[in-house]
């Protein structure tokens, strides 16, 4: 049923709603292949096949997605975390030893604050219940950085929306339609927020703070001119050779 309706990784999502179903781990099903579902597994495990043929992403099903070895709650308030993201957090967490206070802009889950140790913000109210309840704490409500002051923070991490509007029509159903429009586009080009984020992640870092950021595909030329005149400007590619992490300091 899920192959029919092209579901990417059809077995491995079947598995995963499986044993939603059946409240255990998918390694239950090779230790008993002769247990045969009760009625009310029966039940949860159609509705939750239904849904994911109709396109509502297998995380927001579970209400869980791993990340960087932890278990995050995931609601449709929140974008769902990515291993991409995880380049990220290993370069703050490889370039900041000596480095103090950190907001992570844009938190969503709280998957970033909670690996970094770092305050979360965000512009949604129901995103930052679902990151309070990931464990991320303090969480402030506000746009971008607008609510601190001038060098305060020693790290300024993000993952911030990137995808250009034109790009709608082609994004995967799981995405278009079921992720928040506000975590995913950033104006016709993608590079709305980091227009204003980059300047103000300079107003709030301290002398020789760290800025990163995820960045899309073929955004890396843009980034590089507006980050011309900071220090230490490097691009971290992901497994796939694409550009996807920008990590600079503030001179």
């Amino acid at each position: 049923m899920l192959a029919r309706a092209r579901v990417f990784e059809p077995r491995l999502n079947a598995e995963v709603l499986l044993a939603l179903a059946m409240k255990c781990e998918r390694v239950y099903f090779y230790a008993h292949p002769e247990q045969e579902l009760r009625e009310v597994e029966w039940i949860h495990y159609g509705r939750y096949l239904d849904e994911r043929i109709k396109g509502k992403p297998t995380q927001y099903i579970t209400k869980r997605q791993e990340f960087y070895g932890r278990d995050f709650r995931v609601t449709p308030d929140v974008l769902i975390p990515r291993p991409e993201t995880e380049l990220l957090v290993e370069a703050v967490l490889r370039l900041r030893p000596k480095r103090g206070r950190a907001i992570d802009v844009g938190t969503g889950s709280g998957a970033i604050a909670v690996t970094l140790g770092a305050i979360g913000c965000d512009l949604s109210w129901e995103a930052l219940q679902v990151a309070r309840g990931n464990g991320a704490s303090p969480l402030v409500c506000c746009d971008l950085l607008s609510c601190f002051g001038d060098e305060v923070f020693d790290v300024v991490a993000s993952n911030p929306p990137y995808v250009p509007l034109t790009a709608w029509p082609s994004l995967q159903r799981e995405v278009r339609d079921h992720e928040p429009h506000l975590a995913l586009f950033a104006g016709n080009d993608g590079l709305a927020i980091y227009r204003r984020l980059i300047p103000e992640a300079r107003r709030v870092l301290r002398p020789e703070g760290l800025l990163a950021m995820e960045l899309g595909i073929g955004q890396h030329e843009a980034l590089g001119e507006m980050v011309h005149d900071w220090h230490k400007v490097d691009f971290l590619n992901d497994l796939q050779g694409i550009p996807r992490v920008l990590i600079c300091e503030k001179p």
